[in-house]
């Protein structure tokens, strides 16, 4: 049971809180959000490339989630759009149900599910998932993501994406299908590819350390005008490796209304009679609920205001926002990190500058066709194999390992049983093993949380029970959260044995961000830990 000494009615802040005019952050918010126009473009086409969709469906993704996404949200700076972590879905969904037109009737119900998620105050359903879990989840899909761009970086003829399996409907497998594509090499493709990733690493760690325009200036721009002009080149003077038509990227171009109406992929109808269709459905629905309750958490973290995201609310904006891609013929979507903290790093200051990078993407689509066709997708390749990368970047595993074996299990566990299974089956399977140690933790102490007597007038107190669990962890963050404003607060763990990591994480995320609510926090037996980035 859980009690808090009754209290003035307070909340903390959220990015819905006195927005202003918008011409008074829009000299801030415009050149914030070319900058994650500038971001987002190479990765819509790249997320759409590795999803085996068409690449327009990326475009149009990106477009919902900044013109209309952005303004149903209560987050100031979230950016939504395809996701990294959906690729995976999406080249199962489209093995599983035939057809992308299919694949988009699964979109709407995805949405559909999520607004319903959100009207049912289910925004808390992040918080029963462990990290571990969720972090095996992003870690697999990285992987996957690194060894299925391998034949496109290639410039392999055949189309490796038609089974994410590891042990493919063809006979092969993922380590047989890259070998096959390295005996398909297309030379031209296979030399921008590898220029394109070897300048992408140099760009970013050069960029990281610059304080000046060049960290402003994303490596995915730099790599894809690279590509160009590459490919311009060898047609000069090597013409016969020069990229081919089917290796380049392929958009409609639009020169009336009528064009324009007619690049609109309408859903299959016929498939909600189908009950795989609805599988796929809420696959997508959880995963791009999951994917975006961590980013918008991250990003609220990284805000200098510390406004907090209202998540019942992002998970209607993000249902809305996949009902309506899904209508348009656009892939699912989330709330993505890389382009949101591309946003606060280039000084945005409210949600004006996502719908901003919503609108120049419109603009590319409508007016700058002709260019963007001339991008090799062994350039867009090499651009996903860095978002891989960072997905299961070697520190993560070290530091899941620092943690124990009851962080690091359930997280190696979840990599494993996705590569050699499904995303849901291997989610499903790691989730198995962190329940294992969250009912061993329970069986050994029970658990209690309550108010203790205050050291001085008021102070609210909470006292930590003997063996703190991640079944603790959403009723701890709710009570934090509903702390009144301007209040001094002791959490007290001198009688704790044991405090599970995930709930020692939540203890630092409101140590980090109570100075912006005024609260005065003392913590006694409370080690500090490192928050992990998502």
């Amino acid at each position: 049971m859980l009690k808090v000494a009754p209290a003035s009615e307070a909340s903390p802040p959220t990015g819905l809180s006195a927005p202003g005019p918008f011409w008074k952050t829009l000299g801030k918010d415009a050149p914030a959000g070319l900058v994650v126009f500038l971001v987002a473009l190479p990765l819509c086409l790249g997320i759409s490339l590795a999803s085996g969709a068409p690449l327009l469906s990326g475009i149009i993704a990106g477009i919902v989630g900044g013109v209309l996404v952005s303004w149903v949200s209560g987050s100031a700076l979230s950016v939504s759009g395809p996701a990294a972590g959906l690729t995976a879905i999406m080249v199962s969904a489209l093995q599983t149900l035939g057809s992308f037109e299919a694949v988009l009737a699964a979109t709407v119900i995805a949405g559909a599910v999520q607004i319903g998620l959100g009207l049912a105050k289910a925004g808390i359903i992040g918080l029963y998932f462990p990290s571990s879990v969720i972090r095996g989840m992003l870690a697999a899909i990285g992987l996957i993501l690194i060894l299925k761009q391998i034949p496109h970086l290639l410039g392999a003829d055949t189309d490796y994406f038609e089974d994410i399996s590891f042990l493919e409907f063809n006979g092969q497998n993922t380590f047989t299908a890259i070998a096959s594509a390295a005996q398909a090499i297309s030379w031209g493709s296979a030399l921008v590819g590898l220029l394109s990733l070897s300048l992408l690493l140099v760009w970013e760690r050069t960029a990281g350390k610059s304080r000046g325009f060049l960290r402003l200036v994303p490596g995915a721009l730099v790599v894809v005008v690279l590509g160009i002009g590459l490919n311009h080149l060898l047609g000069s003077v090597v013409p016969t490796i020069r990229i081919r038509p089917e290796h380049l990227v392929q958009l409609p171009d639009i020169n009336s209304w009528q064009d324009f109406l007619t690049i609109f992929t309408l859903p299959d109808w016929s498939a909600f009679a189908r009950p795989a269709t609805y599988t796929v459905a809420l696959t997508i629905a959880i995963v791009a609920s999951l994917e975006t309750l961590l980013s918008v958490e991250a990003v609220d973290k990284l805000d200098p205001q510390k406004r907090v995201t209202p998540t019942n609310r992002e998970l209607l904006a993000q249902g809305v926002g996949n009902l309506c891609s899904g209508l348009l013929g656009g892939l699912p979507m989330t709330a993505v990190i890389v382009r949101s903290s591309a946003n606060i790093n280039a000084g945005a200051q409210s949600r004006l500058s996502a719908f901003i990078h919503g609108l120049l993407l419109l603009a590319s689509l409508l007016f700058l066709a002709p260019l963007l066709n001339e991008i090799p997708l062994s350039a867009l390749a090499a651009v996903l194999l860095v978002v891989g990368y960072k997905l299961t970047k070697p520190a993560l595993y070290r530091n899941q390992w620092r943690l124990g074996w009851q962080q690091f299990l359930p997280f190696i566990v979840t990599i494993i049983a996705i590569l050699f299974t499904d995303l849901l089956k291997g989610v499903t399977i790691g989730l198995v093993i962190g329940i294992f140690y969250i009912l061993k933790a329970n069986y050994e102490s029970a658990f209690y949380l309550h108010e203790a007597a205050t050291d001085q007038p008021d102070t609210i107190r909470l006292q930590l029970s003997e063996q703190v669990s991640f079944l603790n962890k959403a009723s701890i963050i709710k009570v934090l959260n509903e702390l009144p404003a301007n209040s001094r607060v002791v959490i007290d763990g001198t009688g704790s044995a044991f405090i599970d990591y995930d709930v020692l994480e939540a203890i630092e995320n409101f140590r980090l961000s109570a100075p912006g609510r005024g609260i005065t926090l003392e913590l006694r037996g409370i080690p500090q830990v490192e928050v992990l980035g998502h």
